[in-house]
C-alpha cells in the first residue's frame, strides 16, 4: 500500500515525528525539529491532504492514523515519539489509541480528545476567495485573506501553503475542498476501544480556550498517565509564540522515557 506521505528527515537516535495542524506542513514544526535532532531522529511529517503529501478521497482521524501507521512500516519504524499540534495532536492521539505499541510518549498541543464545534467558516471563506481569484502574487493574496480574517498571524501561516503554478497562478499546497468536505469528521474525538498507558503530556496555552478543564475526565479517561503543562502568555499557536520554551518543555519530556530505556537496558531487562 503506497502511502504517499512527505517527510523531512533529521538527526540520528531514536525517532520523533511531528504531525502539524490544519492547513499546516510539516515546516510549521521546524523550529522544534531543530532543537531536537541533535539528540533524536526527527521526521516532520506533511499529513495526508497537506504540503507535498498525497491526497486521500475521504478523510478521518482513524483513515489518517492508518495511513501515518503505514508510513511508519515503510520507513522501518516499528515505534516513535509523537509530538503533535491541533489537527496533528489528534492524529497522534488516534494512533496511540488505535496502535499503542506503535507510540513510545506522546505529546499532544493545545487540543483535547473531544468533539469540537465548527469554527473555521471565516478561514475557510478566505481559502475559497483565494482560490477563485486567480491571484498572481503573495501580496494579491493577502489582501483577499485580509477580507476575511483579521490576525494577521493567521494570514502569515496561511499564504506559508501558497504555491505557484505552471500557469503563472497561485494556488493552495493542500487539499482545500477535501479537507472542507471532511471538516466535520476532523473535529470528531479520536475514537478507541482501549485507553492508551504509555507517558502523554497536554501542552496548553494559557490564552487559548482549545483545552477546558471539562476536558480533563475525557484527557485521563484515554490517557490515564497523561500530565498537563500549561505555557504562560501563548495561545493556540504556542509552539510559534513562545518556541524556546515550548521547545525546552518537549526535549523534557521525551528525555524521561529514554533515560527509563536506558535504565532498563543497563539491567538486560525490555520496556
Amino acid at each position: 500500500m503506497a502511502t504517499d506521505l512527505y517527510a523531512k528527515r533529521a538527526g540520528e537516535g531514536t525517532a520523533v515525528v511531528l504531525l502539524h495542524g490544519l492547513f499546516g506542513a510539516g515546516a510549521n514544526m521546524g523550529m522544534l525539529a531543530r532543537a531536537l535532532q541533535e539528540q533524536f531522529e526527527v521526521f516532520s511529517l506533511d499529513l495526508p491532504n497537506h504540503g507535498r503529501s498525497g491526497w486521500l478521497p475521504t478523510l478521518d482521524l482513524p483513515v489518517m492514523a492508518d495511513r501515518l501507521r503505514h508510513w511508519m512500516d515503510e520507513e522501518g519504524l516499528s515505534a516513535a515519539h509523537l509530538v503533535g499540534h491541533s489537527l496533528g495532536g489528534k492524529v497522534a492521539m488516534q494512533l496511540a489509541l488505535q496502535s499503542p505499541t506503535r507510540v513510545r510518549s506522546l505529546i499532544v498541543a493545545d487540543i483535547a480528545p473531544v468533539q469540537y464545534a465548527a469554527h473555521h467558516e471565516s478561514v475557510f471563506a478566505a481559502l475559497q476567495a483565494v482560490a477563485a481569484g486567480c491571484c498572481a502574487s503573495r501580496e494579491e493574496a493577502a489582501k483577499l485573506l485580509a477580507c476575511y480574517l483579521q490576525e494577521e498571524a493567521v494570514i502569515q501561516f496561511l499564504l506559508a501553503s501558497l504555491q505557484r503554478d505552471s500557469g503563472g497562478k497561485m494556488h493552495w499546497r493542500f487539499d482545500l475542498q477535501g479537507i472542507r468536505a471532511a471538516y466535520p469528521l476532523l473535529l470528531a474525538a479520536p475514537s478507541a476501544e482501549q485507553a492508551y498507558p504509555g507517558p502523554v503530556l497536554f501542552i496548553k496555552g494559557d490564552a487559548s480556550d482549545y483545552v477546558q478543564e471539562q476536558h480533563w475526565s475525557a484527557i485521563r479517561t484515554l490517557f490515564p498517565a497523561a500530565s498537563i503543562k500549561v505555557m504562560p502568555g501563548c495561545g493556540h499557536w504556542l509552539h510559534v509564540e513562545k518556541p524556546q520554551l515550548f521547545n525546552g518543555i518537549v526535549a523534557r519530556f521525551l528525555a524521561l522515557p529514554e533515560q527509563r530505556k536506558l535504565a532498563l537496558a543497563g539491567t538486560g531487562k525490555e520496556s
